[in-house]
């Protein structure tokens, strides 16, 4: 009998003091959220609130029934300076995880996986193809292939030149009559005024003839793709090859901190907007920034046809609400969020924005 009233006892404090915590968590006052405008999660129109960051907090709090409202900042620097020093009591802005930020506050589960992604002014065909004629790719291509003919032509010429003097006799003259040749015979040509009479220029013409269709096919598939293909996700293979471009980013945003980390020298914009101001003053610019956020203002701006989010992206985001550090709101939320994106609603909420 007095274990089972010991045991009581037990469960009894225990449910008091977990209806204890909930009261402290819950205030009588309204929660405050902060934010600041980051399209398509956070878009303010007016005094009306839309974007996925807002639909998120919307199907979290139909479980908590909590009595909120927003509290807006201009920018994300005095949005998570508020967040740290407990202005707000939590942000549900799509804030990127990162060592730095860790350090300053907490994070909930991510609730969007993104890249930090590249956005480059786009180049008119016309001027790429010119521009291309005097790249290295093409320059190479077109010098290994005259070199080929060379070789052959050469060859030929050793064979012919005493036997056959009225096509391939003489020197330099002789050497270039082999060169012509062997030109002629790679393009499938076949004018017939020059053909080897040699049993050793005879094997070399037939060697070339079947060799040409392999070497030509290749190399002039090389030379068409420096051309036409190269672009700048050929340019930007590593992060080193920002380099040699006009960098910018947003101050304070998780592209910079990972810029900072690379050593690239950027310039740090104050917004989006001036990323891409300087991308249609500066051909050689490119801003790097948050994926999904440089496609939504690139189709709200219609300028598809000038600004492209190039496919090479530089690493994940992982996007979180953050809260004060020690923050009871923080194991409150956190389940809820879970829970929340396993949903069918949470999935078609994802497809559509």
């Amino acid at each position: 009998m007095h274990k089972i009233l010991f045991l009581f006892c037990i469960l009894f404090s225990s449910l008091l003091l977990k209806a204890q915590d909930t009261l402290n968590v819950v205030p009588d006052k309204k929660v405050v959220i902060g934010i600041t405008e980051t399209p398509p999660f956070v878009v303010e129109e007016g005094e009306e609130l839309s974007g996925l960051s807002i639909a998120s907090w919307e199907l979290i709090n139909r479980k908590l029934s909590l009595d909120y409202e927003y509290k807006s900042y201009p920018d994300l620097t005095t949005l998570l300076q508020a967040v740290e020093d407990g202005a707000v009591d939590f942000s549900i802005n799509p804030v990127t995880v990162t060592d730095l930020r860790m350090e300053r506050v907490n994070f909930s589960q991510p609730y969007f996986i993104s890249h930090t992604a590249i956005a480059k002014r786009k180049e008119h065909l016309v001027w790429r193809f010119f521009k291309n004629l005097w790249s290295w790719k093409f320059m190479s291509a077109l010098l290994l292939l005259l070199g080929v003919i060379f070789i052959f032509g050469l060859l030929i010429w050793f064979f012919e030149r005493k036997h056959n003097p009225d096509e391939f006799g003489g020197g330099a003259r002789g050497i270039a009559q082999g060169f012509w040749w062997s030109a002629v015979t790679m393009t499938t040509v076949g004018y017939g005024d020059k053909s080897p009479r040699t049993t050793g220029g005879r094997f070399v013409g037939f060697i070339w003839m079947f060799l040409a269709i392999i070497i030509i096919s290749s190399l002039t598939a090389g030379i068409a793709s420096a051309l036409t293909v190269q672009s700048m996700n050929d340019k930007i293979g590593a992060v080193s090859d920002l380099e040699r471009f006009h960098v910018a980013t947003v101050r304070n945003s998780g592209s910079q901190e990972f810029l900072d980390q690379y050593d690239i020298k950027y310039m740090a914009l104050e917004n989006r907007r001036q990323g891409f101001d300087l991308l249609d003053k500066d051909p050689e610019a490119v801003f790097i920034y948050d994926q999904p956020i440089l496609q939504y203002e690139i189709e709200k701006q219609d300028i598809g046809d000038k600004v492209e989010v190039l496919q090479k992206t530089l690493k994940k985001d992982y996007y979180s609400y953050s809260f004060p550090k020690g923050s009871p709101w923080l194991s409150l939320i956190n389940p809820e969020l879970v829970k929340t994106l396993k949903t069918m609603e949470w999935r078609r909420l994802i497809r559509d924005y």
